[in-house]
């Protein structure tokens, strides 16, 4: 089975756990601050893919390490361990956050210009795509990227809106190239 179907299964789980005690948020923070450590720390991720290492020694490191996080956050990542699936952390728990964030009429999405965006184009920016993606609310994230030349270039899963003049100026090239 593929890694996104099986991330897919246990974000669901974790959604539905979610609802039943009525902590969703509480898990996506948690979750959210999992995943950063995990993208992060590149010898926390070799420790736990080790096959000479233990799955209780890497339980009790999971333990030790995320003392402050709900019990279910802990369990699901020991759980994890014993089933040989602690690499597709992160991919859960995208899948997850993408399930709340469905259930909650919002989308997260990234946009690229060439220098930052102030809080007031953001914000218009926000308002104009969540009308235009029929949801409640659009949570963008800023990155900045100097080859766009000019405009930006937003990403909403795996759609791509290019506004920026690099793009324009390859799409002119495309269309030349295809007329002779």
């Amino acid at each position: 089975m593929s890694e996104t179907v099986v991330a897919k299964r246990y974000a669901e789980a974790l959604f539905q756990l979610g609802i039943e005690k009525n902590n969703l948020e509480e898990l996506v923070t948690e979750f959210t601050a999992v995943r950063d450590v995990f993208q992060d720390n590149k010898e926390l991720k070799l420790f736990l893919l080790h096959p000479a290492v233990s799955s209780e020694k890497k339980k009790e490191l999971i333990a030790e390490s995320f003392t402050n996080l709900q019990k279910d956050v802990v369990n699901t990542l020991k759980l994890l361990i014993d089933r040989h699936r602690i690499e597709i952390v992160p991919t859960i728990i995208n899948e997850f956050i993408l399930l709340v964030n469905n259930a909650k009429g919002m989308v997260e999405a990234t946009v690229y210009s060439t220098r930052a965006l102030t809080e007031n184009e953001k914000y218009e920016l926000e308002l104009s795509f969540a009308k235009r993606l029929n949801k409640t609310a659009v949570k963008f994230d800023n990155k900045i990227d100097s080859s766009l030349i000019g405009g930006i270039k937003i990403r909403v899963g795996n759609t791509i809106y290019d506004g920026s003049l690099s793009g324009k100026l390859k799409n002119i090239e495309r269309k030349l190239k295809t007329a002779n």
